[in-house]
């Protein structure tokens, strides 16, 4: 029988005479010796014993062995005789038990303890534990073999069943980063192949719905029939390659092919669009019909630049895109996409402190009366003035803080800040009509705190007068007002602040809460006012809609029968300016007048009056 080993290769030559300390043996022994020490007691044990023994002298070569050793070689022991017992045992074919081995017959070790996968003559193949022991006389040393061909089958068992998946007999998310880990080992890529890991990491839609409705036992065979066309899919793709890609599966319906030695983002998208197109085509499961699709997440990269978490980070990140971007489609990782969502994270971790740092100010955005371009009342817009990535308008983290609640603490904030600036500029010009701020308000607010005592408390606070506040809330956010929303508006209006509804025709556009709720201003969109962009004196100049101007003058004429006024958004020209002036409209706000501006240009303005239409700050 020979050996092998589960360590690497030996090397060619081992220098066997270095286990001995003199040249006494010219020749290794043909004929089987015997101990001094051997008795017809120790002969008659040693023969009879269970266990596979030999004795081995100093030089490493049997000196006799027992019935079970020649057994587990295919040979009679007198046959071993003088054979080296570690090419029988496979003891050289690694560095550290050769070097053990040696100690051992050399007096220098008191045992070595290994195990071996031996190579029977008939083909099968027999797990021993190895056990080398001095037999304290001569230098002799007993080598000893016990059979653990069964442990070692049980531990394979276990192994395998602690390794893979029980639904679907897939490797299981422990085997999969195991052999994740070692593919992005260094020496793993170094010596061959592409250098290059690709992973499509996927899980099904609608794989909820189809437990809720049809059962657990439904949904495990829906889990087991994807993973055998995955594995197909992986099959398929590793024809003509080295190896096919691993499936496995993490989790719930989640699942993952990794491809080792990955040519390219070209390879992964096809084995991605192969998944699609086999997850779904229906399942015959039992006489139900069940269809779903697949989101997936594509990711392919050198693996010198990366990790096990990074890529499984990116990984499941891509597959959050895939999903929203509709289902049932795959995404390739984008890096810069994935800086703007780190971006986005690095901003939501550091929201509420910011608000304490004071890290947030307001501009104003003027509100000019059409008729005669007067100065009537300002927008406040809150700006982050963030030490990393510099002034953030609002459309970079109000999204954020509506998400995590740290909207209420911030809005409370703005409300008093441009109360506070808002009183200031009517105590600092009392000659002045003074100016009425307005601060947009968003639907948490009113659900997660008191808008009202906040509002209430706000201007008792500040001195300034009800009627000079203005809350402006989108059309979403009144859309279907009732019970605690609907009580807040009507407090606030009962105390004489105006309510606004912002962004006017791009929603609901439902004129029947008009009626029912304390609309005192309605701000049309920008996408009206740019219909309106026409200039006479221009060459070339196309004339805009009829349609744009009937219908933004049927709103206006509606809002007024109502008794509510109108503001437009976006003026940015002379021409909108005097077309809207012309049907109606109230009040402008846009760049023609002024962008939004610091308190200090405000009161800039509060002084001589321009004439109607002309910009009050300008573009610069």
């Amino acid at each position: 029988m020979s050996g092998t080993s589960e360590g690497p290769a030996p090397a060619a030559d081992l220098d066997r005479g270095a286990v001995t300390e003199s040249n006494n043996y010219a020749s290794p022994r043909t004929e089987p010796l015997t101990t001094r020490t051997e008795s017809p007691a120790y002969r008659s044990v040693f023969t009879a014993a269970p266990l596979a023994m030999a004795v081995v002298d100093r030089e490493g070569l049997v000196v006799s062995a027992n019935d079970g050793f020649g057994a587990l070689f295919g040979s009679a022991p007198e046959e071993l005789a003088g054979r080296l017992a570690a090419d029988l045992v496979d003891l050289a074919s690694d560095a550290r038990t050769w070097h053990a081995y040696r100690e051992v017959l050399r007096g220098r070790e008191a045992r070595l303890r290994c195990t071996r996968r031996l190579k029977h003559p008939d083909g099968h193949s027999v797990w021993v534990q190895v056990s080398v022991t001095p037999l304290g006389q001569d230098g002799c040393v007993l080598v000893c073999l016990t059979d653990i061909s069964a442990h070692r089958e049980l531990q394979g068992r276990l192994r395998h069943l602690q390794m893979h998946d029980p639904v679907t007999r897939l490797p299981n998310r422990t085997l999969f980063f195991e052999r994740l880990t070692a593919t992005l080992e260094a020496e793993s890529y170094e010596e061959s192949g592409t250098g290059r890991i690709g992973l499509c990491y996927l899980d099904l839609d609608g794989f909820k719905a189809v437990n809720d409705t049809l059962g657990h036992r439904v949904g495990d065979r829906l889990l087991a029939a994807v993973a055998e066309r995955l594995t197909r899919c992986a099959d398929e793709a590793g024809y003509g390659r080295t190896s096919a890609p691993l499936v496995a599966r993490l989790g719930g319906d989640e699942f993952a092919l990794l491809v080792e030695d990955s040519t390219g983002t070209e390879q992964l998208a096809e084995l991605a669009e192969a998944v699609l197109e086999a997850v779904q085509a229906p399942f015959d499961l039992a006489g139900q019909r069940v269809s779903v699709s697949a989101s997936i997440g594509v990711v392919e990269r050198r693996a010198a630049d990366t990790t096990a978490t990074a890529l499984m980070q990116a990984a499941d990140t891509t597959l959050y895109w895939a999903k929203a971007d509709g289902k049932a489609r795959w995404t390739l990782f984008d890096p810069e996409r994935n800086a703007h969502r780190m971006t986005r994270q690095a901003l939501a971790s550091t929201l509420r402190p910011a608000i304490e740092r004071d890290e947030f100010v307001l501009e104003y955005q003027p509100l000019v009366g059409m008729e005669d371009g007067r100065l009537r009342g300002v927008e406040a817009l809150v700006r982050w003035n963030h030490p990393q990535f510099g002034m953030l308008t609002p459309n970079r983290f109000i999204g954020l803080a509506e998400e995590d609640g740290s909207i209420v603490p911030l809005g409370r904030w703005i409300l008093r800040t441009a109360c506070r600036q808002a009183r200031r500029w009517q105590v600092d010009h009392p000659e002045e009509p003074p100016l009425f701020v307005s601060v947009n308000v968003a639907v948490r607010q009113v659900w997660d705190s008191d808008l009202v005592a906040d509002v209430a408390e706000t201007l008792a606070e500040t001195g300034l007068a009800p009627h000079l506040l203005q809350l402006e809330l989108t059309e979403s956010a009144v859309m279907g007002s009732a019970g605690r929303p609907l009580q807040a508006l009507q407090a606030l209006s009962g105390m004489g602040v105006g309510i606004a509804i912002d962004d006017f025709g791009t929603g609901y556009s439902n004129l029947a809460y008009l009626s029912r709720l304390p609309v005192s201003v309605l701000k049309l969109d920008g996408s009206f006012v740019r219909g309106f962009q026409y200039e006479s004196d221009k060459e070339g100049a196309v004339p805009p809609n009829p349609a744009d101007e009937v219908v933004v003058e049927a709103m206006i004429q509606l809002a007024h029968r109502l008794g509510i006024t109108v503001t437009a958004e976006c003026v940015e020209t002379s021409a909108q300016a005097s077309r809207l002036r012309r049907i109606g409209c109230d009040t402008g706000q846009g760049w023609l007048y002024s962008r939004p501006v610091s308190p200090d240009r405000i009161s800039e303005l509060l002084g001589p009056r321009p004439r109607a239409g002309e910009r009050l700050i300008g573009n610069s």
